[in-house]
């Protein structure tokens, strides 16, 4: 299918809202990963309007003022990147209305560059079918497959009979790890040693070729 793309920048359901008892203020669920998604780098492609809007926190879950909505046509590619390691465990969505509603949502872990040309040639991790009503949906997810997560990239083939797709709040559910780097050794010399040093090439009047 050709798209003439507008990048928007920077199946297991339970159908119904979760009103668990702790800290419904803003994140919901105590595993809700609202806080560790990049919002900032969250990116779509074939979309109209700004990518970042759908990751909404918990208490703004049912807002529909803010949405993201395909483009040229009805499928929609979302790239979201987190802040460190993820484990998942279950995907939230809320889409619609009608006709609008995503046909199905394919899931690919730490892909993080696909594109429509891409998409053909690629297997998704998990995708699920996606029932037609505005309640925030529930998917569990396959967690073997989704234990050391850095980048999820959703991508929506088609809507279920409208021209466009449209999606209201997309979140993810399960725990997070910071990433880890190398530690930084600094070694101070009281005084230089050149023989310690190897030498830059070109800098004693001669040029060896690597490898000689």
């Amino acid at each position: 299918m050709s798209h003439q793309h507008h990048d928007g920048c920077g199946h297991e359901s339970h159908d119904h809202d979760h009103d668990h008892d702790h800290d419904q203020s803003n994140l919901g669920y105590q595993d809700n990963l609202f806080i560790h998604i990049d919002r900032q780098n969250v990116v779509a492609l074939n979309a109209v309007g700004n990518a970042p809007n759908i990751i909404k926190p918990w208490h703004a879950r049912l807002d529909e003022a803010q949405f993201l909505e395909s483009d040229a046509d009805d499928q929609l590619i979302i790239r979201i990147p987190f802040t460190g390691s993820v484990r998942l465990k279950a995907m939230l969505l809320k889409a619609g209305p009608e006709g609008q509603t995503p046909a199905k949502i394919a899931l690919f872990a730490n892909q993080e560059s696909l594109d429509f040309d891409d998409i053909p040639d690629k297997t998704p991790t998990q995708e699920f079918d996606i029932p037609r009503n505005r309640e925030v949906g529930e998917y569990s997810l396959k967690t073997a497959k989704f234990s050391n997560v850095s980048h999820i990239t959703v991508f929506v083939p088609a809507s279920q009979g409208a021209d466009t797709s449209r999606i209201y709040y997309l979140g993810f559910l399960g725990t997070w790890t910071q990433h880890k780097s190398q530690p930084i050794i600094t070694v101070y010399e009281a005084q230089a040693n050149i023989a310690d040093h190897e030498k830059i090439q070109g800098m004693d009047g001669t040029w060896t070729a690597p490898g000689h």
